[in-house]
């Protein structure tokens, strides 16, 4: 019987695996499907093709459906999130004038403690800081703002966009100090002499929402057959990537000259969280780096629509309670029940939770007995719930 193609765009990052092992291990294959991989240069490429039908599919910055939710950005047609793909997978790096002012500071780049980290690079700059980030509406973004302004940043940061496989030439030619990218762009900073890393994306929230799974509305709604498959192929790679003996043929994989072309080492640092952090070699070890099912961080809560379409808001001067609403449609957890149920995965009982209220794995009732829901507490202790229930 032959398969049924779908085009789904990907940029070359560690966190596309689910996709890439999905094709490549034959998980899509096992749901009749054959996924044309195509390699993408930007997010706004991404959603761009996926509005204009060029895609069936994305593999997708986490907040990018909630601003366009929101209404920002262009005119396209609506779009869902699915699934989550990966939890983590960021690292923050510096650059080598930055470092050394850190390091003259006492600061021991223990790769680790938010706190200690913000506080020892408020004290390293007395000049505005630039920050790269891969998109405006992305989870890295997010992330370094929190962390700055928890930290002693007001006003004197200024956020520049840079696709994830230039930021280390950003940060060669002088135009960022500091930047937040998704695996391996942080450690190709790292082993070119360009940067140091100062923290990974976890010690700032345990557990982050890094990519997602998107399809136009239109698509979820007249293809459900297909919309399930595709999701089962992609979450039956997602659990074979959390199995820490597969990540070292993962790396092998994604540093193919198709996908990452890279030397499988730089793929390897980020799967496994055996991290180099300085040019220098300081090795750093960081469990739970990434994931991409375990601990339900492949399940789309619509709270994390909430939160990111909370912050958005704020800042693009809408109504936080209205892009709430809107965001939290987009997250589609009905279609993460229905699809996945029969192919086992793990179900909480609940649509929406506090975010950031776990200091430690919790063991909770789901669907069908007990799940475990990771760890994702943020460093300062902030908590978020929306104000209403969908």
């Amino acid at each position: 019987m032959p398969l049924t193609p779908i085009r789904l765009g990907y940029l070359p990052l560690i966190d596309a695996a689910p996709l890439i092992v999905a094709q490549e291990l034959g998980f899509a294959s096992e749901e009749g499907l054959s996924l044309d991989l195509i390699r993408l240069n930007s997010w706004a490429q991404s959603r761009d093709m996926l509005g204009a039908g060029l895609i069936e599919a994305a593999h997708m910055l986490a907040p990018m459906p909630v601003a366009q939710a929101m209404g920002l950005g262009p005119a396209l047609p609506p779009s869902d999130l699915v699934m989550v793909l990966s939890q983590g997978g960021q690292a923050i790096a510096v650059s080598p004038e930055l470092a050394e002012a850190l390091r003259l500071g006492g600061h021991d780049f223990a790769f680790s403690d938010a706190m200690a980290a913000g506080r020892a690079l408020r004290a390293a700059v007395n000049k505005p800081l630039r920050i790269g980030v891969p998109f405006l509406f992305s989870t890295q973004h997010e992330l370094v703002r929190h962390w700055l302004h928890h930290s002693g940043f007001g006003d004197d940061i200024s956020v520049v966009t840079v696709p994830p496989p230039n930021m280390a030439e950003a940060m060669a030619a002088g135009e960022v100090d500091l930047f937040c990218v998704g695996e391996p762009w942080a450690s190709f900073a790292v082993e070119n002499g360009i940067a140091s890393l100062i923290l990974p994306g976890i010690a700032i929230w345990a557990a982050p929402p890094e990519k997602g799974l998107v399809l136009n509305h239109a698509f979820v709604e007249g293809q459900p057959d297909l919309t399930g498959r595709l999701m089962r192929a992609i979450w039956r790679a997602g659990r074979w990537l959390d199995m820490p003996e597969h990540r070292g043929s993962a790396a092998e994989i994604l540093s193919r000259p198709e996908y990452l072309k890279l030397p499988s080492e730089l793929a390897e640092r980020g799967l496994t969280g055996r991290m180099m952090v300085s040019p220098m070699g300081e090795m750093r070890d960081v469990p739970g780096f990434i994931a991409f099912n375990a601990g339900s961080a492949s399940y789309p809560w619509r709270s994390l629509a909430a939160f990111f379409a909370d912050r958005i808001a704020r800042r693009h001067g809408r109504d936080p309670a209205e892009a709430m609403r809107r965001a939290m449609a987009v997250y589609r957890t009905d279609l993460y029940r229905q699809h996945l149920r029969e192919a086992g995965a793990e179900l909480p009982g609940a649509s929406a939770r506090l975010e950031g209220a776990l200091a430690t794995d919790l063991h909770v009732p789901a669907e069908r007995g007990q799940m475990i829901l990771r760890r994702d507490a943020f460093f300062d202790g902030t908590t978020f719930e929306p104000p209403f229930a969908i």
